[in-house]
Formats: C-alpha cells, structure tokens, sequence
C-alpha cells in the first residue's frame, strides 16, 4: 500500500514541477519552431506513457496487495494484451522519430540564397571566416595550418585570397537572412550550440558537417560547445551579434582578408622593418601564435577568468604556488613554465596545461605578446630579452 501511495505521490510531483518549474527555455529567436514543436511532442507522448504506466503499476501494487488466504493466479501469457502493448509501443515510437525526421531532413537543406558562415572549433575557441566578394570560400586543409594561418586556407587557392577572417570568439550576422553554417574541428569533438537558435551540430574532425537558420531577432548571443571536449569545455565560449543589414556590412569590411593577414604574418625570426619596432613584430607574431596553438582558449588577455590565468598584467607580478611558494613572473618563470608544465602548478589551478613543442624564436614572440598586452606598472621593460612564453600562464 504504501508503495502504490509513493508512485502516485511522484508521479503527481513530477507533472507539478513540469508546469510549475522556472527552467524553460530561451526565447525563440530564430525560424526554427519546429525544434521547439518536436520537444513538445516529446514531451507530451514520454509524459502521458510516464503518467499512465506508473498509474497503473501503483493501481496493480493497491488491486492485488497480500492478503491473507488469497493466491495468485498463473497465466503464463497473453496473446491479446501482447499485441496490444507491441502496437502500442510501435505507434509511440513512430510518433517520437517521425517529426524529428521531417525537420532535420529540412534542417540540413538551405536556402538556395542562404549566406555562407564557416566556423573552426579548437580547444577551446572559436573562430569563423566569411565568403568575400567572389561568394565562394577558399578551400582548407589541416596540412596548412600554421601561426600564419590558424584556419588552414589553402594559399595557393585564388578563391580564398578575399576569405574574411574572424580569429576571434565573437561574429556578426545580418538580420533575417538565412545562413548556411560550415563547421570543422581542428582537433577533437566539438558542438556549436546557440540556444535561442535552436540550432546545434557536432563538429568531427576530418569533416565539415553544416546546418542552416535564420536570425530573427537582433540582440547578442553566446555560443555554447555541446560536447565534452577537454578540461577548458566549460569555457570554450563565443557572441554572435545580430543587427541589421547596414550594421552588418559595416563590421564586416572592418575585418581582414586571408591576403591580408599573410601579408601582414611576420615571420619566425623576423626582424621590424620600417613599419614597426622589433618589440611589435614579435609581439604580432605572439599574437598569431597564440591563436594558432589554441593559448586564448585557455588565457584571456582582458582579465577574464578562465582555464588558467589571464595575461593582463601577469609579467611582472608575483604568483602563488600549490605547495605555498611564490615567484615574480619573468622570463625565466615563463620559460620553466613552458618547459615544465607540470613541475609546478599555479595555485587555483589544476594540472591542464599539456607541453607544447615551441621553438626558442615562438617562445620569444609569445612572451613578447604576453609583456605587450599585459605588463604591470613598473614591470620589465619592454626592450628585455623574451626567453619563453605559451605556457607562461598556461595553467
């Protein structure tokens, strides 16, 4: 009896906190209802099997409860009952696949004017690249990618020379025009999730797996990763940025071309030339290494927690280690660091940082980047040799 009375209990509890709970999801703001339509239909059928079959088990329990004197009676099967239940499973499960079939079948089929959006995933950012005024991307490969190069365009294809690149977490897209997503990893599984989107897919390596929706609303999105992809999943986070047509143009002709971001590579050993100092060639170098080696995944440079510490204003100050020790961050700290990744561990975070093959000249670029965007008040002058950087504060 008191089973029966607990089934009922949970299972009265349960549909309460459906309609009661305060976890629904995100505002729609995309064209894709249908996703929102086929989770309802989910829940509905899951909802009314969860509610009739734990009625009807706690009513059994009640009906034919011990009694003294009573026995059970054997009836080895059921033939009608069988069919019943088979049909009636058959039917439930039709009604569960079907909708979601039709929807995905359209998911995966865009607009013939739908607009082309490429995004690379790497542990753990984010990065996206634009069709230029020619309309087609250039093609890509992993044998391409360098520094230089973090996306791996193809630079002997003419078609990818006017690419737009975004090698950061935050892209824009224009209002109400439907856009055709292109997604790749470049090193395991990742997800590229916008909830209000309702839109999401894996990324594999090895391959280029695409989706399409429509912005309906302006407003800034974060972009989630969906799939456990490593120690810094949690922070592997990006905006995306709906305006309208105008606002859109606008900021994409404020980004660079794969011609010009080549142009402007300097590189490895290079010495400035007339348009800047040696300081600022290594530190653009740092830059595009930083990105290319996956660093910003785990470091920002604006203060932001993350993974391991931030780079503005850590040359120069001193850090806490696990074990209570302290030392004053220099190039010497930075370069066990990066050296020896696991020897010591910062305190607050854990042992993440995997040893990442450097030469002597990316170190130096790297620890200039570092010194360049976050050096403390009084810290080293920027004039002072780079011995190591990456790991600096990659913990």
């Amino acid at each position: 009896m008191a089973l029966a009375i607990a089934l009922v209990v949970i299972v009265v509890a349960s549909v309460l906190f459906h309609f009661l709970s305060p976890w629904w999801a995100t505002p729609l703001a995309s064209n894709w209802k249908q996703m929102d339509d086929t989770l309802t239909i989910t829940l509905v059928i899951t909802g009314i099997f969860f509610v009739v079959i734990n009625f009807f088990v706690g009513y059994i329990v009640w009906r034919y409860r011990h009694r003294a004197g009573a026995r059970a009676a054997y009836q080895p099967e059921n033939r009608k009952l069988e069919l019943w239940l088979t049909a009636g499973t058959t039917l439930g499960v039709i009604a569960l696949l079907a909708p979601g079939l039709f929807v995905y079948a359209e998911y995966v089929r865009p607009p013939a004017n739908a607009m082309v959006l490429e995004v690379v995933g790497q542990q753990w950012q984010w990065s996206f690249r634009f069709p230029g005024q020619g309309g087609q991307l250039g093609t890509s490969d992993a044998r391409f990618v360098s520094a230089a190069n973090p996306l791996g365009v193809n630079p002997d294809d003419p078609r990818g020379q006017d690419d737009i690149i975004v090698a950061g977490p935050e892209v824009h897209l224009p209002l109400n025009r439907p856009v055709k997503v292109l997604l790749r990893s470049k090193d395991v599984l990742h997800d590229f999730y916008v909830p209000p989107f309702r839109a999401r897919m894996n990324m594999v390596p090895g391959m280029v797996t695409s989706f399409w929706f429509t912005p309906t609303k302006t407003g800034t999105y974060e972009i989630l990763c969906a799939q456990l992809c490593g120690v810094g999943h949690y922070n592997m986070r990006g905006k995306v940025v709906v305006e309208d047509d105008a606002a859109f143009q606008a900021w994409l002709a404020r980004q660079p071309t794969f011609a010009l971001t080549m142009l402007k590579a300097p590189a490895p050993g290079a010495v400035a030339g007339a348009g800047g100092s040696p300081a600022d060639t290594l530190a653009a170098q740092g830059r595009a290494l930083a990105q290319s080696k996956g660093c910003i995944g785990c470091h920002s440079i604006d203060g932001t927690a993350g993974v391991g510490p931030s780079w503005k204003g850590l040359y120069g100050r001193t850090e806490t280690f696990a074990d209570g020790s302290s030392a004053k961050v220099d190039d010497g700290y930075l370069k066990t660091e990066i050296t020896e990744p696991q020897q010591r561990l910062v305190k607050g975070f854990g042992p993440v940082m995997p040893k990442i093959p450097l030469s002597e000249e990316e170190v130096s670029a790297l620890i200039a980047y570092i010194r360049a965007n976050g050096a403390q008040a009084g810290g080293t002058q920027a004039g002072a040799p780079a011995a190591a950087a990456s790991g600096a504060a990659a913990r």
